[in-house]
């Protein structure tokens, strides 16, 4: 195991990721916000340098933590050899086994081999699997006519939006959660319309991985076109930065998947993996 700290080689790391897209995207865009501030604490393990077989980034050793946090508490993954990515799960010290986690990548044995350690160290593995999705700039861009008149008004988010957007995330609804999403607010690029009272009633925010995530418009405001403008506003607000457009989609949300291919979204030839492993005695205090 060897942790990068130095800032010209994770500069190489960097651009050596970018020649394996898109199964390097989510260790691309963790390294991306390392390299550009660090403000989710994250650092970078390998199986060896400069001619690696395995990456992981993970939350920094030093870095606050909950047990129970498995938003926070995150692992990408991208290995050239999947033999390498194990013998790298197997090394003591690479991932803190005695707290919930998530594991993600775009790789298919991501699963079996996470399963397979996780297993022989008697902890529980649940998996979401979802499109990948690449945005573009071949779309047209964002009409903003909608907002001649104001209110509405295209805007970000701020921490004070955090509790509304726990309560309406599929995957939030916990203390956790929360604190998670009032991070991400802070830490990276987000944008929402406003109503006429000033709360948010469509928005998107970007992860610890650099990945759109969670698109949501209100239900008693959706087909006016907000949904669009904001995936649209978000992603040139990434590109504008040098960071990839990426997101995920669940196969059952017909909705979005309409909204990606109208704005002309690359789906990608491989699928997003999430694993969030709970060790025993955790189960019953984790919340999903």
């Amino acid at each position: 195991m060897l942790v990068l700290n130095c800032a010209t080689k994770l500069l190489t790391l960097e651009k050596a990721l970018k020649s394996h897209f898109p199964e390097s995207l989510k260790v691309y865009g963790a390294v991306m916000n390392i390299n550009r501030g660090n403000p989710f604490q994250k650092e970078v393990v390998l199986d060896s340098w400069p001619d690696f077989k395995a990456v992981i980034t993970r939350r920094q050793k030093e870095a606050e933590t909950d047990n129970l946090d498995h938003y926070t508490n995150g692992y990408a993954v991208f290995y050239k050899d999947v033999r390498a990515y194990q013998r790298l799960l197997e090394e003591h010290d690479v991932i803190n086994w005695d707290q919930v986690f998530h594991i993600q990548g775009l790789q298919s044995e991501l699963y079996d081999v996470s399963k397979a350690v996780a297993n022989s160290k008697q902890l529980d593995v649940k998996l979401t699997s979802s499109k990948a999705v690449r945005l573009s700039l071949v779309s047209a861009p964002p009409d903003t006519s909608l907002l001649r008149s104001s209110p509405p008004r295209l805007t970000y988010l701020s921490v004070a939006d955090a509790d509304l957007l726990n309560r309406t995330w599929s995957r939030g609804g916990n203390e956790q959660c929360l604190r998670y999403i009032a991070n991400l607010i802070s830490c990276f690029p987000s944008v929402c319309v406003r109503d006429e009272e000033g709360s948010p009633v469509s928005w998107s925010i970007t992860d610890q991985f650099a990945t759109m995530c969670h698109g949501y418009t209100l239900p008693e405001h959706r087909r006016k076109g907000y949904s669009q403008l904001v995936a649209l506003t978000l992603a040139r607000k990434l590109h504008s930065r040098g960071f990839p457009m990426q997101g995920n989609v669940r196969d059952d949300n017909v909705a979005s998947i309409s909204l990606l291919k109208t704005i002309k979204a690359e789906f990608l030839p491989c699928r997003f993996h999430r694993l969030i492993l709970t060790p025993a005695a955790l189960s019953s205090q984790v919340h999903f």
